[in-house]
């Protein structure tokens, strides 16, 4: 057993697939080159400590303490771990102190939150053995089911034998997990979901790069974000609902019944016609999950980077106008990066807040970072004053150090 463990978990860029895992939709995705790295080592007490550079406090949780709502506070996250690794392995998770350094903006819509999740239960995990158990060997049987374990350490969901818990409060997907465990570097992956499969690999261009500006609108789910996020996924849950009373069918996501024949769109779309936002989510993810996402894919294998810039226009406008995850912040950086230049730009992640993407010449990175940013907070100097840039290209997956 290991005394010892560090690891790399990166940041990911979600450059297409909006709300679309959890409902067994498709994304397009990297990992960054930023992360965060986690240093833990084995204590003989029944207690994980966790410190961050990021936060001003420790965290400590009691190995078999009783879960309480972390609403709003960053201990909400290692705290699920804890509790769901006790849940599922019992003893053979151990007392450790761990130590976060990060070069990953918080609340950016980076996925700093689910990075955090997958590096300390693969420190946990490392120190505890637990791969070699039976118990995690027959449930576990690839990278992709690794990635969807600790989704749903952080949605709360049973995974296969793997009794679920109550997670962190939010109704998510793998995505970001996946995209983080998952990714090669200067690539970018396709990903179909619930079950997660690879579907594509793309070559990035070798001389672009992605600028992303964090919006200085905090992009937590915590509060108001949380609640809005929740109608989001909900929502796709609805939709599942009223179409198995309407068909006699038993579908679980919404791409199930999407797929169940040609005329089930026309169907669903007859179902939730006049409910209040149904439709709108309804058209999002049709569009996104089936037109949006392999078009992008298609276009940039061709190098075809001006349909390709086209195609994550349409994807904005359905977020903007349809789905409701983006702010009046994220809206203006998204026109100010294609009025700037930007061969693409999308606002991505789970919205409210976060950060919008703009693909440019790697040589030109820099300079329209800064004329982006003065931009912007020439439009929103309140934000501005919380807002950064950074240069990033896709980068490698999670991995020991």
């Amino acid at each position: 057993m290991s005394q010892h463990s560090a690891w790399f978990v990166p940041g990911r860029i979600e450059v297409l697939g909006k709300h679309t895992d959890y409902a067994a939709g498709r994304s397009l995705v990297c990992a960054s080159s930023q992360g965060i790295t986690l240093r833990g080592r084995a204590i003989d007490e029944p207690v994980v400590r966790v410190r961050s550079d990021a936060a001003s406090d420790m965290v400590e949780i009691g190995l078999r303490q009783e879960p309480v709502d972390r609403r709003g506070h960053w201990s909400g996250y290692p705290a699920a771990v804890v509790a769901r690794l006790v849940r599922n392995f019992g003893d053979a998770v151990g007392g450790a102190e761990v130590e976060v350094t990060s070069t990953l903006p918080l609340a950016s819509g980076m996925s700093s939150s689910s990075a955090m999740i997958v590096g300390l239960a693969r420190v946990l995990i490392d120190l505890g053995d637990i791969e070699s158990s039976e118990l995690f060997k027959r449930n576990i049987c690839s990278i992709e089911d690794y990635a969807h374990y600790l989704a749903c350490i952080e949605n709360g969901q049973t995974f296969k034998e793997l009794e679920g818990h109550m997670g962190v409060g939010t109704f998510g997907g793998s995505q970001d997990h996946t995209a983080i465990m998952c990714s090669h570097q200067d690539q970018l992956s396709q990903f179909s979901f619930c079950p997660t499969r690879r579907e594509a690999d793309i070559d990035f261009p070798s001389d672009y790069s992605f600028v992303v500006a964090v919006s200085g609108v905090l992009a937590e789910k915590s509060g108001q974000a949380r609640e809005l996020y929740n109608r989001a996924s909900l929502a796709t849950t609805e939709i599942v609902k009223l179409w198995n009373q309407a068909t006699g069918r038993s579908d679980v996501y919404l791409n199930q019944a999407v797929q169940s024949s040609p005329q089930a769109p026309a169907q669903l779309r007859e179902i939730v016609a006049g409910r209040e936002y149904l439709p709108q989510r309804l058209e999002q993810f049709l569009v996104e999950a089936h037109e949006v996402v392999p078009g992008a894919s298609a276009a940039l294998r061709d190098g075809d980077l001006a349909a390709f810039g086209q195609i994550v226009d349409r994807s904005q406008y359905y977020s903007e106008h349809y789905l409701g995850n983006q702010v009046p912040e994220t809206v203006y950086l998204q026109a100010s990066a294609r009025r700037l230049g930007a061969s693409a730009a999308s606002a991505f992640g789970a919205g409210f807040g976060g950060s919008v993407w703009a693909l440019v010449p790697s040589a030109q990175a820099e300079d329209f970072a800064q004329r982006w940013l003065s931009d912007y907070r020439q439009a929103y100097p309140e934000p501005g004053q919380r807002a950064a840039a950074l240069v990033t290209r896709p980068g490698p997956s999670a991995h020991r150090l």
